[in-house]
Order: C-alpha cells, then structure tokens, then sequence
C-alpha cells in the first residue's frame, strides 16, 4: 500500500528512447492532462527543458511509466526507465514512483496517434492519482 498522497502536482513521463512524453497531474482533483514531448537521445532527455518543466509546476512527485511484460516479467527498456527514475530522482531531489505502464502506448495510440507520448503519460499520472 503507497503512503498517502501529498498535496499538489506530479509529472508523469513515458520513457522512450527518441521521445519521453511528459504530462501534469493534481493530486486533489485526481485528474492529469497532456504536457509536452521532450526529444531524447539514446534514452537521455534535453535536461534544460525537462529542468524548466519541474521548476514551472514545482512536483511533489515524479512518476516514470514501468513497461512491464504481460506476464510481470522487466523488459531491457523497464531496467532503462529504471535507470532514468534514478537520474531523475538524484537530479532533482524529489520522489520518484514507478507505475505500471501495461498497454498505455497502446491505448493513448488508439486516443491520438500524434500525441501518443503525452496521452501515454497522461494515462501514467491518471493510474498514480487514481490508485
């Protein structure tokens, strides 16, 4: 059972190799929407831009989507968004949460395929507040 919930924001992010969708969540009205999608390279984000985010909404937590095998099971890209939660967490000094992140892409593509990276967040941060 997670601890209870501070009051404020969160950012949640879909890690990708090329893309990390960002998306802002409320920790009150249990509600997250689409933010933004940050180019990465090789896994590694533009850590200006990603700085510039967290010092605009100020987080209480970050959360990074864990994309787990159907049959529980971590995936080389889960020990990579691992890895990322970690640079994160030393970065910036603030909570960071794996969530499971099980067949978000795949229903923030069915949402919108344009901005499939942020729903994918958006779905990360909504699976958060909501549990």
């Amino acid at each position: 059972m997670r601890p209870s919930m501070p009051e404020g924001y969160v950012i949640a992010f879909d890690f990708g190799m090329r893309h990390i969708g960002v998306a802002i969540g409320q920790s009150v009205t249990h509600s997250a929407n689409p933010l933004t999608t940050i180019s990465a390279r090789d896994g590694n984000p533009d850590w200006d831009q990603l700085g510039k985010l967290i010092h605009t909404w100020k987080p209480q937590t970050l959360l990074v989507g864990l994309p787990l095998n159907m049959d529980n099971t971590e995936s080389e890209m889960a020990e990579r968004a691992r890895g990322f939660a970690v640079k994160l967490e030393q970065r910036y000094s603030l909570a960071v949460h794996m969530v499971d992140e099980r067949l978000t892409t795949f229903e923030a593509k069915r949402i919108d395929f344009k901005g499939a990276h942020e729903i994918a967040a958006k779905l990360i941060a909504e699976t958060y507040l909501n549990s």
